[in-house]
């Protein structure tokens, strides 16, 4: 069984390391990344309808601040962000398993949504609803990462922004990206890790349980099996 490189932030490596492990998968954390939050000021609640939240890093990270939006109903996108919203206080009035996109297009058009968001983000430019984001946390580059493990292995990837790392780090490492297979979770992933691995291939949805379920397949069989 090849082993398998979990490079997204803790806590999420630690969470995503413990349910590959249930899969009999021979997992390691290796983040890229590190979580901590920023100063942001919160503006006024009563000019919202509910709270946007993409990642549970923005419950995690937000702080104080948070207070002030308890009132608001939580849109999220994904169990983790849901999970983390109730645990805050807040009212979760939907969950959106596919991604940001799909879960605004299931939501009224005339909502005025605060997106609480990471500094590196994708924004919701074609939305029907009106989105104001503020940035309330970063995910700051760890520049020292072990990759001794890394060859022959399964590497995880769970943002675009982590492939491009990956591929970064690996050219300054004397490990062989041509014996690495890549699982992304979306094709911006994917192709933001550029060429020259094993293999890359795409999770069947984005999210967490697909893209596991394409690294228990990765790593009991040659790519493409």
């Amino acid at each position: 069984m090849r082993r398998l490189l979990v490079l997204r932030p803790e806590p999420g490596a630690s969470a995503t390391v413990k349910r590959a492990k249930t899969r009999i998968l021979n997992a390691i954390a290796t983040p890229l990344f590190e979580v901590e939050p920023v100063d942001w000021h919160a503006p006024e609640a009563a000019g919202f309808d509910g709270l946007l939240l993409t990642s549970a890093n923005a419950v995690r990270h937000g702080g104080e601040g948070l207070r002030a939006f308890r009132g608001l109903k939580a849109y999220c996108v994904g169990e983790a962000s849901a999970a983390a919203a109730r645990d805050a206080g807040f009212d979760v009035a939907s969950i959106g398993d596919i991604g940001v996109e799909r879960l605004l297009r299931s939501l009224e058009a005339d909502l005025k949504l605060l997106h609480l968001a990471g500094e590196d983000r994708k924004e919701t430019a074609d939305a029907r609803q009106e989105i104001t984001s503020v940035t309330v946390y970063r995910s700051r580059v760890i520049d020292d990462v072990e990759l001794d493990v890394a060859n022959g292995s399964v590497a995880l990837v769970h943002s675009a922004r982590a492939g491009r790392r990956f591929a970064e780090v690996m050219r300054e490492s004397d490990a062989d990206r041509s014996s690495i297979a890549i699982a992304a979770i979306s094709r911006d992933a994917a192709d933001a890790a550029g060429d020259g691995w094993e293999a890359i291939e795409v999770a069947e949805a984005p999210t967490d349980e697909a893209l596991l379920a394409l690294a228990v397949r990765l790593c009991n069989n040659k790519p493409g099996a």
